[in-house]
Order: C-alpha cells, then sequence, then structure tokens
C-alpha cells in the first residue's frame, strides 16, 4: 500500500524522527551505524524510527552490497504541495516548503539523489511514459530518439532544442524493470533558453556527465518508481539544477499517468 499525506505528517510528527532527517540532509547516504552514532538512541530504536520514515516514502533505501544505505526523499512533501496545500494560503505552510528545500540538499561529497513515488499505473504503462515520445512530450516536454539498447546513442529534443552527442547513450534497459541513461550535454542553446549565464555555462560545460536510473517494481495496482541520479562531481552545477527538477517532474509524470493532465511544470535543465 502507498503511503498517504497522513503518513508523512505522522512520521514528521516526532523529533527524533527529525533528528534523523537532519543527519541525512547533512550528509546523505548513511548506513544505520552511522546514523546512530552519538545519539541517544538506541540502535534498534533508530532502525524503528528509520522504517516509519522508509513506510512514510520520506526515506528510501539503496543497497550498495551489503550496506543499506538512506537516503532523503523530497517527493512526498512535493505532492503535497502541489496537490494539496497549493489551494490554500502558502504563507501557512512556509515550513514544509523549507522542509522540502531542506531535504533537496546536496551533501558535499558527490552528490546523489534518490527519488521514490508511488502511481496507480502498470509497468507497461510506466515505461511508454519514460520512452515514447508521444508520453514524455506531454509530462516532460522532452523527447529521445533511441531504439533504447544498451549502448546506444540518445538524441534528447529539450522544447524544440536538439541535443546529440555521442556520450549520450543508454546504459541499462530492462523493459518495464528498470531504466538508465547518461545525462545531456548543456549547449550553447539550452544557456541562451535558460539564462544560466556565461560562468555558470563554463562550469556545466567543464562538469563530468551524470546519469539518471529509473526503478519501477510493481505493488498492487501501483507501481513504485524509484529515480537515483548520481555520479556528479563535488559541487556541480548541474546537480543543484536537477535536485529542484525531479520532485516537480514526478508529481508532473504521477499525474498524467492518473488523470492524463501533467501538472504545469517549468521547462527541464
Amino acid at each position: 500500500m502507498a503511503p498517504s499525506g497522513v503518513d508523512v505528517f505522522k512520521a514528521l510528527a516526532d523529533p527524533s524522527r527529525r533528528v534523523l532527517l537532519d543527519r541525512l540532509n547533512e550528509r546523505n547516504g548513511q548506513n544505520l551505524r552511522q546514523l546512530s552514532e552519538g545519539l541517544s538512541m538506541a540502535r534498534q530504536s533508530v532502525s524503528k524510527h528509520l522504517a516509519i520514515l522508509e513506510a512514510a516514502n520520506l526515506v528510501t533505501i539503496v543497497r550498495v552490497g551489503r550496506q543499506k544505505l538512506h537516503y532523503l526523499n523530497a517527493v512526498p512533501i512535493n505532492e503535497i504541495a502541489e496537490r494539496w496545500i497549493n489551494r490554500y494560503d502558502r504563507e501557512r505552510v512556509r515550513a514544509l516548503s523549507d522542509l522540502k528545500r531542506a531535504l533537496e540538499t546536496p551533501s558535499m561529497d558527490g552528490p546523489r539523489f534518490v527519488y521514490t513515488t508511488y502511481i496507480r499505473t502498470t509497468p507497461e504503462r510506466l515505461w511508454q511514459a519514460l520512452t515514447e515520445p508521444t508520453f514524455t512530450d506531454r509530462w516532460w516536454k522532452i523527447t529521445f530518439e533511441t531504439d533504447w539498447n544498451v549502448g546506444s546513442a540518445m538524441t534528447w529534443d529539450n522544447n524544440g532544442i536538439v541535443i546529440a552527442d555521442p556520450e549520450q547513450i543508454v546504459l541499462e534497459s530492462d523493459p518495464y524493470r528498470r531504466l538508465a541513461y547518461t545525462w545531456h550535454t548543456f549547449t550553447p542553446e539550452l544557456n541562451e533558453r535558460h539564462h544560466f549565464g556565461d560562468e555558470t555555462f563554463g562550469r556545466l560545460s567543464t562538469e563530468r556527465r551524470s546519469r539518471v536510473a529509473f526503478d519501477l517494481e510493481a505493488v498492487g495496482d501501483m507501481v513504485k518508481l524509484t529515480v537515483v541520479h548520481d555520479d556528479f562531481e563535488p559541487g556541480s552545477i548541474a546537480a543543484t539544477m536537477v535536485q529542484n527538477g525531479w520532485p516537480i517532474f514526478l508529481s508532473s509524470l504521477k499525474t498524467f499517468l492518473e488523470t492524463g493532465e501533467p501538472l504545469r511544470a517549468p521547462g527541464s535543465a
């Protein structure tokens, strides 16, 4: 069963769980031992609190070898803001906006962003939404020209700006289960549209290419989608751009698949 907004608020109500979120905000991707260090709580208590945060979808687990690493997930906060709170006085929920920004703050040593959302759809339909131009254009304003075979080149059309580069490739492709590819090149045309500025664009042009992966898992009549965007350089400019975009784009994807109408999201970087 997918977590609800009530689950999110209940998880955030406990001060000990907020401390754990603060710790992940300072340094994302920690294991249980690291998160327990220096706390007055027993490791077993920390584990229970983390399980509640995971159940509320505020923390996502990524397994690396034998380790379970914990990452903040800003998507539930964004979904509450987009689907409910936007109808009311934003000033009364400024604290939630501050928390959302905190959850998206990257660590200093090679940012890695992990986002999870639950969508009432099928793996086949979600795969279409991630790969087929008719669908990606609706919720993301981006289309891809590729055969989706591993190693194949990808040409991006970013709302009319065509981005081709031999290093834009498909890394993994397991239909209805997992998809991964390298991120697009930052071109002068993108700079002109988004007004990055000469200094920022210069830094973007020298950064190594990041990568993004999508994991699809059927959960009852829903699909659990986990997005991992990583392989950024420490202090990456590109990382600061994509971290703000993914919660919005995933909300748009969810709305599109569940209602047929995407959110009005800003352009992608």
